[in-house]
């Protein structure tokens, strides 16, 4: 009995040995050389600025309105996003309708596409009647604050609809049937059923909007420009002040982002871990 129960327990263990410690630091060799990668980077950064540099961003009143024009924008992104992220991703992963591949690729294109095309993109467009059209209504976007939030919207927003479809994806469609069943309509069952257990990749999605958006250059400088404290955010503020040979504010800006992005993602983890 008592080898029985031995070998039974040998079973259920898993396989260890040499070759598995081996495997495992094979795997791991990996995540230390991508995180060293980025250690090194980082503390480049740093030891090539200096506190001097520091102090003139964090003082500097330039600096708080692109802080504070970089957050209040990237969060609106964020809402807007998820509005169009939920609803697509569910209708992407629940429904098939003529075009549907179609759709499914543009969605996927601002992924794919240098971000500068957007900015291109929107700047031709409200050229045209239909855009002109929009911006005399008093709806004003180009060189505007408004279009900092189109833009990051229209750049970001991808990635929060791909996120929300493989989530609705991995949610088995056969708990919204049994809800129906149950009486619950189709909407009842989205709310009550595949939404809350949907909350991860909600909070996923967001993430990946929020760090696209936070981070948006490109189609900023084409569309609405960098004007202090009007339409600079930070990362027109790091080209700006390198493009003049302020290498080292530039760094002390772009490493006040890094430390930004860390502290919010590092919070929405700590906040999902204590939800599990």
């Amino acid at each position: 009995m008592r080898r029985l129960l031995s070998s039974e327990t040998r079973a259920a263990n898993p396989v260890g040995g040499l070759r598995s410690r081996l495997f495992a630091a094979s795997m791991l060799l990996f995540v230390g050389l991508f995180t060293l990668c980025w250690v090194a980077l980082l503390a480049a950064d740093v030891s090539y600025t200096n506190s001097r540099a520091f102090v003139e961003v964090l003082t500097a009143p330039e600096t708080r309105a692109a802080l504070w024009l970089s957050l209040w924008t990237s969060a609106l992104s964020v809402v807007i996003g998820l509005v169009f992220a939920v609803p697509m991703g569910y209708a992407l992963s629940r429904y098939r309708f003529p075009g549907h591949a179609l759709v499914d690729s543009i969605v996927d294109l601002p992924i794919l596409l240098p971000p500068l095309i957007v900015g291109l993109s929107l700047l031709v467009f409200f050229r045209t009647g239909v855009g002109q059209f929009i911006e005399g209504t008093g709806l004003r976007f180009v060189f505007q604050r408004r279009g900092i939030v189109l833009c990051q919207f229209l750049v970001s927003a991808s990635f929060g609809i791909r996120a929300m479809k493989l989530c609705f994806d991995g949610i088995d469609v056969r708990l919204e049937h049994v809800a129906m069943t149950l009486g619950a309509t189709r909407a009842g069952a989205f709310w009550r059923v595949a939404l809350p257990l949907a909350r991860r990749g909600i909070v996923a999605g967001g993430i990946l909007i929020w760090t696209r958006a936070f981070g948006l250059f490109g189609p900023l400088m084409i569309f609405v420009g960098s004007v202090r404290k009007k339409t600079e955010v930070l990362p027109t503020m790091i080209y700006l002040e390198q493009s003049v040979g302020r290498l080292e504010v530039a760094l002390a800006v772009a490493l006040l982002m890094v430390a930004l992005a860390t502290v919010a993602l590092v919070g929405v983890r700590l906040l999902i871990a204590r939800e599990r």
